[in-house]
């Protein structure tokens, strides 16, 4: 999406703020022993009080509101009835939404209670890559420049990026052009940012994985060489300076 009105900031603000706040109260309700169903249907009644609609659920037919994947599980997870939380685990939330129109999407990967089995890091290295990443994005950005910065920043830190996952253009519907924003340097993408154009920017850092595979679910994807990754993601702007992050409420840097 391209904006060139004003109705259609206002209209992207109102949907990031809808996702932003459906994802932090759900990242603050989340406990152990609570199944991730129930987190899905609290993020429901969330979304519903803004008037907002789940987009995978309206896009594709997910079976859930919001996609909950917890430790081996990289995204996409499907709340479940029998998944349980436990203390320590490795827990993603994305939250996407239609509001009168306009569509947003949001992401934080995060450890629930005390870190037992040593995930914070990994959370820390994505919250730090995506900010960092945002903070260079402007018209005339090259998309494959930003890919290098964050698969460099996650080599510093001892991790990999995820290459057949990545951000997309968003704004009219869930998933729109520019597509397929890597996390890594595509030589071959000549592709710059645009101003005034809407984007989800999005880490997918892993620790000994470079590629998602599908479950037999068909929804969720797993590491093809297993260990843990950590997701974040903002829905943004692109501008002549700094990108203006619509959702920027829900507070995943703090």
């Amino acid at each position: 999406m391209t904006i060139s009105k004003e109705y259609e900031l206002v209209g992207m603000q109102k949907a990031g703020e809808a996702v932003a706040c459906t994802l932090r109260e759900m990242t603050l309700f989340a406990r152990p022993g609570m199944t991730t169903k129930e987190l899905d249907e609290y993020g429901a009644k969330i979304l519903a009080g803004f008037g907002a609609r789940s987009a995978p659920k309206l896009t594709y037919g997910f079976p859930g509101y919001n996609c909950i994947s917890v430790n081996n599980e990289f995204c996409h997870g499907i709340p479940s009835d029998k998944r349980v939380l436990e203390e320590g685990d490795l827990v993603n939330i994305d939250v996407s939404a239609e509001l009168n129109g306009f569509w947003a999407d949001n992401g934080g990967s995060f450890v629930l209670g005390k870190d037992v089995h040593q995930h914070q890091n990994l959370v820390d290295a994505s919250k730090f890559i995506l900010k960092k990443a945002i903070e260079q994005i402007k018209g005339g950005v090259r998309i494959a420049g930003i890919g290098h910065l964050m698969e460099q920043e996650a080599k510093k830190r001892g991790y990999k990026v995820i290459k057949n996952l990545g951000g997309h253009g968003v704004g009219r519907s869930l998933h729109e052009q520019p597509d397929a924003l890597l996390n890594f340097g595509d030589r071959s993408d000549k592709r710059r940012f645009r101003k005034n154009t809407v984007v989800a920017i999005e880490t997918f850092i892993s620790t000994t994985s470079t590629y998602a595979n599908e479950l037999d679910d068909e929804w969720t994807l797993v590491g093809n060489r297993g260990g843990y990754m950590a997701q974040h993601e903002h829905t943004l702007v692109v501008t002549d300076g700094k990108p203006i992050i619509l959702t920027a409420t829900n507070g995943i840097w703090n």
